[in-house]
């Protein structure tokens, strides 16, 4: 069974403020027009812990802490605890909630089989957060991962936290909503761990947290005298299961800068793809895309052009997928389009973030991006869903970088977790 614990967590008290003008998005989701407003916003915002201006930003991030602690801008709780926490979000006209637990959750290795990945990761990011684990010895962002609760326990035990009255309520710069309850109920505690027996979580987002965790827990393990019970076994996750009607997963859409669509690249489309010419509209594209759900389809955004493709259906295109697309996963969109569309057609090579590759959540950033001359093409992409993420993973197989995004983020500053040597849990 997995293990998972409440945790002294460490929160903003009144004195620092609105709530509104402390927390922001994620570390990874902050450029720098963002940094600079959250800087505006407040002596105390969580965006000079987690992503500092200054060039020594680990230290500084460390030296925050410690002064915002002895200052009472920070306040730990007197006992271990766990939270609900709620984020209420409108999509295209339509309102969605999402709910899960914010948990102390121990660390597995991916051998275990008990966490288990659906990305590829990066050495940079994961350098970097383990770099920043290092010198604040907290753990800041919460690693999000999913479940599977067919008997609905820990979904009725969220349900009924859930009336009760919250201790955060907050509004981001995405204007989602965001709700928290706390638990403190040491029998209801122990109730929900053994819930949780049998159950195993894939990672959703936050795969550089979760790994650079591994690594600084071996570290510490290493370095010092501890335990089971050692607060660096574990990572402050919020983990929500799939069964949640508000889990959403957007599509993350392919930017190349130095690429052309020509006559040549049609020509090469037409032996693999239904071409079909559409367009140049972001309504264009993204009903193309929702009319053609689980066809192996996608959208090509030139500027003046647009295309929809449609993967044909015959033996000598199977032949060609079978021998040339990654075995394991070879029946996602995103892979098709890796796969064919660039290593093969294009013949990109490697892809690298910012010079060859972008990426962009929503078609309209797609098609502006491509407007704006900031890349020369865009494919446009269907989303994967919860449920076949979490499937995919358990059967130990990887999507390429950037295939899901679970939306909306969790926002960071509503809570951290102590991981020093001497903490236990």
């Amino acid at each position: 069974m997995v293990d998972i614990r409440p945790f002294k967590a460490i929160r903003y008290t009144e004195k620092a403020g609105d709530p509104a003008n402390l927390i922001s998005q994620p570390y990874d989701k902050i450029d720098p027009e963002m940094q600079k407003e959250y800087y505006q916003k407040s002596p105390y915002n969580y965006c000079r812990v987690i992503l500092p201006m200054e060039e020594n930003k680990y230290q500084i991030a460390h030296q925050r802490l410690e002064q915002w602690l002895k200052e009472g801008i920070l306040a730990r709780e007197s006992e271990p605890v766990i939270f609900v926490s709620r984020q209420e979000f409108s999509l295209d006209g339509k309102k969605y909630e999402r709910t899960g637990l914010i948990v102390a959750l121990r660390l597995y290795s991916y051998s275990e089989n008990m966490v288990f990945p659906h990305e590829f990761t990066y050495k940079a990011p994961k350098a970097d957060r383990l770099n920043m684990l290092r010198a604040v010895q907290k753990d800041l962002e919460p690693v999000f991962l999913i479940y599977s609760d067919t008997e609905r326990k820990t979904i009725n035990f969220i349900d009924e936290v859930a009336k009760t009255k919250p201790i955060i309520q907050v509004t981001d710069l995405l204007k989602v909503k965001h709700t928290v309850w706390i638990v403190a109920d040491k029998q209801k505690i122990k109730q929900l761990q053994a819930d949780f027996s049998g159950k195993s979580m894939v990672i959703t987002d936050g795969h550089h947290r979760y790994e650079s965790a591994l690594t600084y827990r071996d570290e510490m393990r290493s370095k010092v005298d501890w335990t089971e019970n050692s607060a660096f076994n574990f990572y402050m996750c919020y983990i929500v299961p799939v069964q949640e009607k508000g889990l959403v997963v957007l599509p993350t859409h392919r930017l190349l800068k130095e690429f052309k669509l020509n006559s040549e690249v049609l020509d090469e489309f037409k032996r693999f793809f239904e071409v079909t010419e559409i367009m140049p509209t972001v309504d264009a594209l993204e009903q193309f895309l929702k009319s053609h759900f689980n066809e192996h389809a996608f959208c090509v955004y030139s500027g003046l052009h647009a295309y929809g493709l449609t993967l044909k259906h015959n033996e000598d295109v199977y032949d060609f997928v079978n021998a040339n697309v990654s075995k394991e996963t070879k029946i996602f969109d995103v892979v098709i389009l890796r796969d064919i569309v660039f290593k093969h057609i294009l013949k990109t090579g490697q892809l690298n973030i910012d010079e060859h590759i972008l990426y962009a959540r929503w078609t309209t950033d797609a098609v502006e991006k491509v407007d704006r001359g900031e890349a020369s093409i865009a494919f446009l992409v269907n989303p994967i869903s919860a449920q076949t993420v979490m499937e995919i993973a358990q059967q130990h197989e990887l999507l390429p970088e950037k295939s899901t995004d679970f939306y909306p983020k969790m926002v960071s500053g509503l809570m951290m977790m102590d991981i020093s040597a001497n903490e236990k849990l």
